[in-house]
């Protein structure tokens, strides 16, 4: 039994051409009973007839053939172009190298010597029929691609529906040989864009399609898919000769938007590779017809985009104004720099301060060109803090004028983001707060009058005391003297007593004038323990004293802070005024102190009724006070919080009702070998002002 390597192709049909009559029922035999069609030939004039009659595959020709040769009729068919890409297989008794060369140069396939085996026969026929179809499944896709890229390039131009709708049904009348061929688009405004190409290849209008069976059609479940149509009372184009047409829907989105019919004569015409022409040309008409209506969509938009743009353009223009005069009208000085210190915003009380420089003239130049008064390291270190840590830094200073005029200024840099996190401007913001800052002091001062005169009463009761010793004495010296009695032990007595009760009124009312003076603010170094003791002298003369025990802890005597002794003296009055009346029933009042992390904490507790705790949040706001009329104004915790502010303090309260209250104040420590005859700090000197903002 034979071995066939490589199966024949089947249904296929065969030409043998063979002047031997043994050889061709041999032939027609073996190729029937493998699933061929077989017609033969005995020779070259049988054969052309046949070819002209029949639709062959494959031709196997004998070499030698009475009248025309094998090799003559090969050239002969290689020549025509029905016949030229139709594989021949010659066949011969001659196994020399010179026919089989003769052979090949007259255009054969194959050479197979006589008289072969069967499966030989089979597999060299069966290779020839799958290289056949493979080239003509290539010449087929050759075919579809220069198609494809010659519609690609039209519709490349086509922007309007009626350009779409030429361009698919002309490259579609040419690329797949039909006789008819019309596509239609749907418009936005809901008509159809048609164009047909006719019989004569004239591109016609809407006349020549059934409108309603294509609007039917479109509308209907069934335009998902391609259709075939052969029931010509379904076609959808307007000739009455034409005997099939194929239908295949223009879908993007989901959704038909148009069709491309195809219409042949006969039903063999619309083959596969027709048919997939037309698939692939409906694809991209679907596409253009997309993009065509984004287009046209576009061009009903730019009729009235000019005008949207100069609508915006100047809305835009006058919100720029708008803001410009905003920023212009604010009551303060305000400048920005961008990363480069280059200035990006100068607004108009910049314009008109001591700098008086137009924007215009600084807009766009480096900031230390133009601020020269402060030096640039101090300009330079404090915009870069901001850049770097983006925290709001505030600044406050005081200036002189030329008419000897004092001004306070409060100047904030305020960090700009314009996109992501980076800081890209510096904002700075310069404040006149001149009244601000009178009217804090004259409350200070009237909250401080207020306790001077508490205090005074307390100190009018502890000096009766002093006094009625001194009056006592002196009525005695004046009866001894009259008697006649009066030694000099008895004088230095009497007036050693007088003396001393003399000095203890000076040291009372001396406390007391040093409390109620008037400073001009400057820091110097404090030292806590005497101040909690001078505290503790004065406030020990109030009526309810006996009542009360005062205590001092100070763990530090030498601890020094920088600032107004005056105003921090007044901040721990306060606190401990309010622990005295915290304790109407008597109780233990604590000033104390001590040094932690480099700062100094001051400490004033008392065991009184405590604070209530809906009352925590507001104990520092001014005129909030729990104290009946009259007995409180309210602003003694308020001076009390911006003293120990404007010291670069901090101040905290620990309280519960019945337990009592501890108030804590925390100010920076002067270190140890600082000198104690230093008189301010930095930045205090009004003509040297240490910010980057002039004014």
């Amino acid at each position: 039994m034979t071995a066939i390597l490589n199966p024949p192709k089947i249904g296929s049909t065969l030409l043998i051409v063979d002047g031997d009559d043994g050889t061709r029922d041999h032939l027609r035999q073996l190729f029937e009973d493998h699933g061929h069609a077989v017609v033969t030939a005995a020779d070259a004039p049988s054969a052309l007839r046949l070819l002209h009659r029949e639709q062959c595959d494959l031709i196997m020709l004998d070499v030698e053939m009475p009248g025309i040769s094998g090799l003559a009729l090969c050239r002969l068919l290689r020549a025509q172009t029905a016949t030229r890409r139709l594989p021949v297989i010659m066949f011969s008794a001659h196994d020399d190298d010179e026919h089989k060369v003769k052979a090949f140069a007259a255009g054969a396939d194959d050479y197979i010597v006589k008289p072969g085996t069967p499966g030989e026969l089979l597999s060299r026929v069966s290779a020839q029929l799958e290289n056949a179809e493979r080239e003509r499944a290539l010449m087929g896709s050759n075919r579809e691609l220069s198609f494809l890229a010659d519609l690609g390039r039209g519709l490349l131009c086509a922007l309007e529906p009626a350009q779409v709708v030429r361009r698919v049904a002309g490259a579609t009348y040419e690329g797949a040989n039909v006789t008819l061929c019309g596509a239609a688009i749907r418009t936005d405004e809901g008509r159809l864009a048609v164009c047909v190409f006719d019989r004569e290849g004239s591109a016609e209008g809407a006349a020549m399609v059934h409108l309603d069976r294509l609007g039917a059609w479109l509308a209907s479940p069934g335009s998902a898919v391609s259709v075939l149509l052969t029931d010509k009372r379904r076609f959808l184009l307007r000739d009455k000769t034409h005997g099939v047409e194929y239908v295949a829907p223009l879908r993007f989105g989901g959704k038909a938007v148009g069709a491309l019919i195809a219409a042949f004569d006969i039903r063999e015409a619309c083959g596969e590779t027709e048919c997939r022409l037309v698939e692939a040309a409906a694809q991209m008409g679907a596409m253009a017809a997309h993009i065509s209506s984004l287009y046209e969509a576009a061009r009903r938009s730019s009729e009235n985009l000019a005008k949207e743009v100069e609508r915006r353009t100047a809305e835009a223009e006058r919100q720029r104004r708008f803001t410009e005069a905003i920023i212009d009208s604010l009551p303060v000085s305000l400048h920005a720099v961008d990363r480069e210190y280059r200035i990006a915003a100068w607004n108009r009380n910049r314009e008109l301060g001591g700098q008086g420089i137009p924007r215009n003239a600084v807009l766009g130049r480096n900031i230390f060109e133009v601020l020269t008064k402060q030096p640039r390291e101090l300009l330079e270190s404090e915009f870069e803090r901001v850049f770097t840590t983006g925290q709001i830094e505030h600044i406050e200073l005081e200036t002189t004028t030329p008419t000897g005029e004092t001004k306070h200024w409060l100047i904030s840099k305020v960090p700009m983001r314009i996109e992501g996190d980076e800081v890209s401007h510096v904002i700075t913001v310069g404040e006149d707060i001149t009244a601000r800052v009178q009217a804090n002091r004259a409350v200070a001062r009237t909250e401080k009058l207020a306790a001077v005169g508490r205090l005074a009463a307390g100190v009018v009761h502890e000096i009766n005391n002093p006094l009625a010793t001194i009056s006592a004495c002196a009525e005695a010296l004046e009866t001894r003297l009259d008697e006649g009695a009066l030694d000099a032990d008895d004088l230095r007595e009497y007036l050693s007593l007088i003396r001393s009760e003399a000095f203890r009124c000076k040291t009372i009312t001396n406390g007391l004038l040093d409390f109620s003076r008037t400073r001009a603010g400057r820091h110097a170094p404090v030292n806590v323990a005497y101040l909690l003791a001078s505290v503790a002298r004065l406030i020990t003369h109030q009526r309810r004293g006996e009542k009360i025990k005062i205590g001092i802890e100070a763990t530090d005597s030498a601890a020094l802070v920088s600032g107004d002794e005056g105003q921090l003296q007044q901040a721990v009055i306060v606190l401990a005024e309010n622990a005295i009346d915290a304790m109407p029933e008597g109780g233990t009042l604590t000033l104390g102190m001590r040094r932690e992390a480099g700062r100094i904490i001051i400490e004033v507790k008392d065991t009184g009724v405590g604070i209530a705790p809906e009352h925590m949040s507001k104990i520092f706001d001014p005129f909030f006070t729990t104290k009946e009329v009259g007995r409180g104004t309210g602003l003694g915790l308020a001076v009390c919080y911006g003293i120990v502010t404007e010291h670069g303090g901090r101040i905290s309260v620990d309280s519960a009702l019945g337990r009592g209250t501890s108030f804590a104040i925390s100010l920076p420590a002067l270190a140890d070998n600082e000198e104690s005859s230093k008189s301010e700090v930095q930045g205090s000197n009004p003509q040297n002002p240490g910010t980057g903002f002039e004014l």
